[in-house]
């Protein structure tokens, strides 16, 4: 998994805000072939949005997340909509759940940051022949005013041999897909982060972001300053007349079938 600790800030903030592109990859499996009544695993399920709107298809939704405290809040959410959802402590890419349990599996900006061979060595364990992958991902934009910051800051992160975005790349992902699925596609759309302010988006860097909050529990008082200037100029690039921030992160939605 990433390093991030994903119980650091508020991991919900997050979620509600990407909540309709967790919708759009469960509609997007459902769409290539219908969940209701099948065996679905939310992979990297963080509070449960997809494993949620897969079960309002009427899926059997299994959600896995190697974060407890996100689990708990995906079962209060659950328990309050009236949604049956199995929840599981684990790693996505080892979740010790049964081969060939699953007819679908699905995951909103989730098993991106999983260590790509071992997460589709994984999905491919997971799914039946002719079973669905559905995922989210986020492009690489030109301009990212939540990660622009950090690289004038901290520079360029060290090189890993993945990153999240990647899996916005359709050559990156035939590549890696290719051995174990066909059918793969590709919808890109553009996710509109919104806040009311500055300061409340300044907030959701600072305290909500668990990637965001990380990283400036990490460093020392002089280059969290130079960050939060840093953030605070970035976010006013894009704060309207009235006072609201608004602007657009570039996301992909791809699916695919088990060969």
């Amino acid at each position: 998994m990433s390093s991030t600790s994903w119980s650091a800030g508020r991991y919900e903030a997050v979620a509600e805000q990407i909540a309709h592109i967790a919708e759009a990859v469960a509609t997007s499996a459902d769409r290539r072939r219908a969940l209701r009544g099948l065996p679905v695993v939310d992979l990297a399920c963080g509070t449960g949005s997809a494993a949620l709107a897969a079960a309002r298809l009427g899926a059997q939704v299994t959600g896995v997340d190697i974060t407890p405290e996100l689990l708990q809040i995906g079962a209060a959410k659950a328990d309050a909509a009236g949604l049956s959802v199995q929840w599981r402590t684990a790693d996505a890419a080892e979740t010790g759940l049964p081969t060939g349990a699953f007819d679908a599996a699905i995951s909103n900006m989730g098993i991106i940051f999983v260590e790509p061979q071992r997460q589709v060595a994984e999905l491919a364990r997971l799914l039946k022949p002719g079973a669905v992958l559905a995922f989210s991902s986020w492009v690489r934009d030109a301009v990212n005013p939540f990660f622009d910051p950090i690289v004038a800051v901290l520079g360029t992160p060290p090189a890993t041999g993945h990153s999240p975005d990647q899996w916005g790349d359709p050559a990156v992902v035939e590549q890696r897909l290719a051995g174990d699925f066909d059918g793969i596609e590709f919808h890109r759309d553009v996710h509109t982060w919104r806040f009311d302010s500055p300061a409340a988006a300044l907030t959701f860097v600072t305290r909500e972001s668990p990637m965001h909050v990380d990283v400036l529990g990490r460093v020392g008082p002089a280059q969290r300053e130079a960050l939060m200037t840093a953030f605070g100029d970035a976010l006013d690039q894009h704060t309207d007349s009235g006072g609201a921030v608004a602007f657009g992160s570039s996301y992909v939605v791809v699916t695919a079938v088990r060969r």
